[in-house]
């Protein structure tokens, strides 16, 4: 049987887009998400996956919704 799983390396070529179009380090994300610059690095890597809780804190740092990067991850998808 067919189980789907998300691509990480997708996931974080995503929120590195996202983080760089705001022009913020990984330094500064990590800081204003208050995660380790080592676990963004790695979750941009793909690596790791994020938490919701992670995915939430790296949104609201880069003052964008939830759901637009989940969108974005959706539509390369596809």
């Amino acid at each position: 049987m067919y189980q789907p799983t998300l691509d990480a390396i997708l996931v974080g070529n995503v929120i590195a887009d996202f983080r760089k179009r705001k022009g913020v380090s990984q330094e500064v994300l990590s800081g204003l998400a208050d995660i380790g610059r080592t676990h963004l690095s790695a979750i941009e890597r793909g690596s790791r996956k994020p938490t919701l809780e992670t995915l939430y804190r790296i949104a609201v740092a880069l003052d964008v919704k939830m759901s637009d990067i989940v969108a974005e991850i959706e539509k390369r998808i596809e």
